[in-house]
Parts: C-alpha cells; sequence; structure tokens
C-alpha cells in the first residue's frame, strides 16, 4: 500500500512521475527507526514531569504522537513535491522567513520552561512556533538556489563570499537578538557549510578557522562584554564549582545521569534523575535520560544510527541529478547532524549549555514537523539517484 502510494503518478508539473523512480527505502527506514525510538524515549523522559505538572503521565506522549503522525503524512507528501518548486520559491521561503524574524522580536509568546528574557516564539491560534526553525530550512535553499545560479563564477568572484557572509550576519544577527545562542550557533555552521559544499575557495575557510579562534579566545577572556545570559553559561561550563544549584545544576544532573547508566543502564523506563531533578528532561537533556536508562552500549547503537543518517543522506546528495538538489539535501543532512553533535556535546559537559535540541527525539511540535518535512524533501530527492546499495 505505501510503495503503492509513492509509486503514483500524476499529471501535475510540481508532482514527482512514475519515471523518477522510487524513493531510498534505506533512508525511510533510518528516519522512521530514529522517530519511534525518539518517541517512545521521550515519553519515557516525560511522565514522571507531567504527571506531577500537568496531572497527566501521558500529556507530552499525547502531543508528540499527534505531532509525529502528523509529520510523518507531511513527509510523504513532500516526498511527493519536485525539487524544482523549492528552487523557484527559495526568494521567497527566504523573504517569509527574514521577516518573521524581525516579527518575532517585537510580537512574542512566552511558552513553558522558558526565561522571560526570550524571545524566540511566534503564536498564530493554538500554534506555536520558532521561526528560526523556517530560517534554517530557508537559509539551505536559498543559498543552493543562489549558488546553482551562479555555479561558473562562485569560486572566482570574492563578491559572492561577502554576499553570503552578509546574509549570515544578518539572519545570525536577528537569532541572537531573540536570546537563542543554539539557533544562533546552527545558522551559522549551516550558512557556511553551504558556501563550501557550494564549491567557495577553500583559502577563506582557512581564514575562518583562524578568526573563529581569535574571536572565542577573546570573547572567553572579556566575558563582560556578552550578554548575561551566555556569561553564566560560559562561567557554569569553563568551572565545574560554579554555582551549582543555579546555572550548572542542569549540567550535573545529566552528568549524574550519564555516569549511572553504566554499560548496559537501568533499564527503560528507570532512570532516577528524571524524577525532577534533571529540569525538563524530555527537552534538550533527553540524551542525558537515554544514556541512563539504555546504557552505553545500546546509545553507542542510537548513535550509529545518526551516523547512518548522515551517511545515506549524504550518498543521496552527491548522487543527486542537479546541483540545487545536491545541496539542499546535503545542507539539511548537515543540519541534523551538526545538531545531534551540538546537542550531545551540551549534554555531556563538552560544550557550554546552549539550549539546543536532539532530533527525533526531543519534544516539540513545529520543530518535529519542520523536521520531518525536511525528511521528506530528502525522499523526494531520492527518487531520481541511481542506487548502488
Amino acid at each position: 500500500m505505501i510503495r503503492k502510494f509513492f509509486s503514483h503518478s500524476t499529471t501535475s508539473g510540481l508532482w514527482q512521475h512514475k519515471e523518477d523512480g522510487p524513493l531510498d527505502n534505506w533512508f525511510l527506514i533510518l528516519v522512521m527507526a530514529l522517530l519511534t525510538i525518539g518517541t517512545v524515549m521521550m515519553f519515557s523522559a516525560s511522565y514522571v514531569y507531567a504527571s506531577y505538572y500537568k496531572d497527566d503521565s501521558f500529556y507530552y506522549l499525547k502531543r508528540q504522537l499527534f505531532f509525529a503522525v502528523m509529520g510523518t503524512v507531511l513527509m510523504l507528501l513532500a516526498s511527493k513535491v519536485k525539487i524544482s518548486l523549492y528552487k523557484k520559491l527559495a526568494p521567497l521561503i527566504m523573504g517569509i522567513a527574514f521577516l518573521l524574524l524581525v516579527i518575532v522580536l517585537f510580537h512574542h509568546t512566552k511558552v513553558e520552561g522558558s526565561s522571560e528574557s526570550f524571545k524566540r516564539w511566534i503564536a498564530i491560534g493554538p500554534i506555536t512556533f520558532q521561526p528560526s526553525d523556517l530560517a534554517k530550512f530557508a537559509l539551505i535553499v536559498f543559498f543552493a538556489y543562489v549558488i546553482d545560479n551562479n555555479k561558473e563564477r562562485i569560486e572566482k568572484d570574492w563578491r559572492y563570499m561577502l554576499f553570503f557572509l552578509a546574509v549570515i550576519a544578518v539572519v545570525c544577527g536577528l537569532v541572537a537578538a531573540e536570546n537563542h545562542l543554539s539557533g544562533t550557533i546552527l545558522l551559522g555552521g549551516i550558512g557556511i557549510a553551504m558556501t563550501f559544499l557550494g564549491g567557495v575557495n577553500k583559502k577563506w575557510y582557512i581564514f575562518f578557522i583562524g578568526a573563529g579562534i581569535l574571536v572565542a579566545t577573546l570573547l572567553i577572556a572579556n566575558m563582560e562584554v556578552l550578554p548575561g545570559y551566555i556569561q553564566e553559561r560560559l562561567k557554569s561550563w569553563l568551572d565545574e564549582d560554579y554555582n551549582p544549584t543555579g546555572s550548572r545544576w542542569q549540567t550535573n544532573q545529566s552528568l549524574y545521569a550519564i555516569g549511572s547508566g553504566g554499560l548496559f543502564g537501568t533499564g527503560l523506563g528507570g532512570s532516577k534523575q528524571k524524577h525532577l531533578y534533571l529540569p525538563e528532561p524530555h527537552n534538550d537533556f533527553i540524551f542525558a535520560i537515554v544514556c541512563e536508562e539504555l546504557g552505553y552500549i545500546r546509545t553507542l547503537g542510537i548513535i550509529l544510527l545518526f551516523a547512518l543518517f548522515v551517511f545515506r543522506g549524504f550518498y543521496i546528495g552527491l548522487r543527486s541529478k542537479d546541483r540545487f538538489t545536491s545541496l539542499v539535501v546535503m545542507g539539511i543532512t548537515f543540519q541534523v547532524g551538526l545538531q545531534t553533535v551540538l546537542n550531545i556535546g551540551v549534554v555531556t559537559g563538552m560544550l557550554p549549555n546552549t539550549g539546543i535540541s536532539l532530533p527525533f527525539f526531543s519534544y516539540g511540535g513545529t520543530a518535529l514537523i519542520t523536521l520531518m518535512v525536511e525528511m521528506g524533501i530528502i525522499l523526494s530527492a531520492s527518487r531520481g539517484i541511481k542506487k548502488e546499495i
């Protein structure tokens, strides 16, 4: 039945045709495996918190299941849409994302567990979403559009790199104004990665590495120039004894959870730290509960799934039929991979706490739907490649 749905042909110019071939089953299996495991772990991490604060142990599970089902349906629909549509709409998508990033600074709403200083969410009726989620996709599509239209000049003309840097600076500046550190880092990383994948002269990246090290060193040495919430997070990261009942609390509880998991874990549902020790364990620090309940060995299996996801995504991207499609697929894959690495780095204390979520696992409706639509775009691209494995 599913196969029949995917192979169905249509006369519309926006939809995939039968001759475009079947989607990549391996990539679909990896996505559904991560979504299924992530939903199970989200429930295991959330039911104590939900029972205490919502009087309903299934509160977060019911909502996440709704968004997971909706996201899967939208993924299937997106897998039928031709990638050429996004190329036509790329400037419009970027413009909408830019407009929403401006609007959220003046008309934002507060969500559960967020600080009053955060300006990240817009509410439209019952739906609350972060414009930065759309901005990630918009940046990928827009850069792929510009690079594809100017592929002969990108490497030689330095003005293109200045244009890309200007766009990255504006988008990251708007997200930084929301007090959204993780979003700023992700968008900056995605933007630079897209220029690298697009063939910009590689000499630029020697400059980026040197400048990045220099700026990071100067900022850490002169933290007083940074916003207060970033100073707190950097201090609590650099000094393990700093404010243990305040800004360091979440990281410490995360490390306790990871350490107590051992090789084989406490068993599904057996976490101690989710009993109101680790704040909001179903969100950014869900990986700590995964480690505690599943143990190091099974957690490595989940990390392997993410690694295979990235491998298969780049496999599809590198074999895509045109440059735009290739860049979009690799950009989305890089986004998920980078977000996963950063989340694990934060949860394990290797990076400062930036409030970054774990794809497919962390609770969040609109973020999950956006992610699943992106998966549908990769599946759509996979129809046009020659599959060897």
